[in-house]
């Protein structure tokens, strides 16, 4: 899996003031599972060290100017933003990690400032507001954003389930979407109950309609349901559901002890790996196979422990 990454995330010393912003957890943990491709369009066109820049509104236009000079740099900075899109383009990326609040890099972060020198509100930087509208749903976060556990946790579960899309269509039959979506379903309700059910009805292709189609219709509703954030809600009925392929095998008071799990997550007492520890315990000895598939319990490296964080549900 490849990731394009703002380099100073991945400790290169190439900010402003030829410092560097290394992520631990970029760099430390998820690049264990990932090839980072490094990207800075400043550097690019302004070189390092180089003056501050902000974004001035003035009118409709919102431009880059030099804090040292007050020079209009917006059309060195988008050329080299474009060349930087065209590049990453050519790696075929399963996603992007921003710097945040940088006027360059920055996705809905980024100050911007009147002519007059107040600061009015805050907006997309010039590169990410270019990869926003090239790449439509690929995976994108700011650094910022992923020191909460939530937004951490759904990021990265995004970003596995994007790439195994993408492994999955270069050389994907029906036969073989019918099995994938098999092993999403969980998953893909914990996002989105309806776009879940609209996908269960392009597989089961009443129309049918030629697998190309079929896949290309599949490829935007999943993408777009993996986009999404997960809820307490929505995972509790997911985690119920499931619950509902071993109650056969359970005693009373195994059932009432999953249950109970279940409601501590809801209320924050536990972290999500106690109840799916369980059921995944529980599926195994019993060799519910249809539960083992299911993505949902591993969505991503268990190594990772998003899920051990009381912090990643809201």
């Amino acid at each position: 899996m490849k990731i394009a990454v703002s380099g100073c995330l991945l400790g290169e010393k190439i900010r402003f003031d030829a410092g560097h912003k290394r992520d631990d957890f970029v760099v430390d943990e998820l690049g264990k599972y990932v090839e980072y491709i490094s990207f800075c369009p400043e550097h690019l066109a302004f070189g390092t060290p180089r003056p501050s820049i902000r974004m001035v509104r003035d009118g409709e236009s919102l431009n880059i100017i030099s804090n040292k000079t007050g020079e209009d740099l917006t059309n060195a900075l988008v050329k080299k933003s474009q060349d930087e899109l065209q590049r990453i383009k050519t790696h075929n990326i399963d996603g992007i990690i921003f710097k945040s609040k940088s006027p360059t890099c920055g996705m809905q972060s980024s100050k911007v400032y009147l002519t007059n020198g107040f600061a009015k509100g805050k907006d997309d930087g010039v590169f990410a507001s270019l990869c926003k509208k090239e790449f439509g749903y690929l995976p994108m976060e700011e650094e910022g954003r992923l020191n909460d556990a939530w937004l951490r946790e759904n990021f990265v579960m995004q970003l596995f389930a994007y790439n195994a899309f993408e492994e999955f269509k270069k050389d994907a039959r029906m036969k073989d979407l019918v099995a994938f979506h098999q092993s999403y379903k969980f998953l893909l309700q914990s996002k989105d109950e309806k776009i879940y059910r609209e996908l269960g009805n392009i597989v089961g292709n009443h129309e049918q309609q030629k697998f190309e189609d079929i896949l290309k219709a599949y490829e935007v509703l999943f993408k777009s349901a993996i986009s999404k954030k997960s809820s307490i809600g929505k995972t509790r009925n997911v985690l119920e559901h499931m619950a509902g392929f071993i109650k056969k095998f359970l005693n009373s008071e195994e059932k009432r002890m999953l249950h109970e799990q279940i409601g501590d997550y809801v209320d924050k007492i536990i972290p999500l790996i106690v109840p799916l520890s369980t059921l995944k315990l529980y599926a195994t000895k019993y060799k519910v196979s249809y539960l083992l598939g299911q993505k949902f319990l591993d969505p991503y490296p268990k190594e990772l422990a998003l899920r051990s964080d009381l912090k990643s549900v809201k």
